[in-house]
């Protein structure tokens, strides 16, 4: 019934429609500031990484072993990653093209954020990314993906050969 709701309501389409806009400009604006103004993740990562110690570490020791190995020797790509990967995820949701991807790589982000022990607004734009992808194709309604939709789906029935048949 709540996965129904979401997927299928007109209301549901526009609360989706709000939140989507309000997500993608969190996104966006967070993305254009460290295009802009610059943007370097070498003392975030290494403050993450300091985390994962003490007695109620922040940060767990895997993800502080990732971050060691993985994301420190290459924060130059993460540099560039992050504000382009932030702009794109908000500019998608924001104009509701490829709105799942954008929700999906937003929340993967989300999750990279947190795991390093930044909380701020994460949590919230989590949950908000989750309930886009639990709508599928109804978040997206309203923007890019939904005049695509209409015009795929009046394309194709157009199209259709009357006496086409259908092998069984």
């Amino acid at each position: 019934m709540f996965t129904k709701f979401w997927q299928n309501h007109n209301v549901a389409t526009a609360i989706l429609t709000v939140l989507r806009v309000w997500l993608g400009y969190h996104w966006l604006t967070a993305g254009w500031g460290k295009i802009t103004g610059g943007f370097g993740t070498e003392g975030f990562l290494n403050n993450a990484v300091s985390l994962a110690t003490g007695e109620h570490p922040a940060v767990a020791g895997w993800w502080a072993a990732f971050l060691e190995n993985f994301a420190i020797p290459n924060a130059g790509l993460f540099d560039v990653l992050i504000p382009y990967g932030e702009f794109l995820v908000g500019l998608g949701l924001l104009l509701g093209a490829l709105t799942r991807s954008a929700a999906f790589f937003g929340l993967v982000m989300n999750m990279a954020f947190l795991l390093s022990g930044t909380v701020s607004t994460n949590p919230t734009m989590l949950i908000v990314s989750v309930l886009i992808l639990v709508a599928g194709h109804n978040a997206g309604k309203i923007g890019v993906d939904g005049l695509f939709l209409r015009n795929f789906v009046e394309t194709r029935v157009l199209h259709r050969s009357p006496n086409r048949q259908i092998a069984s």
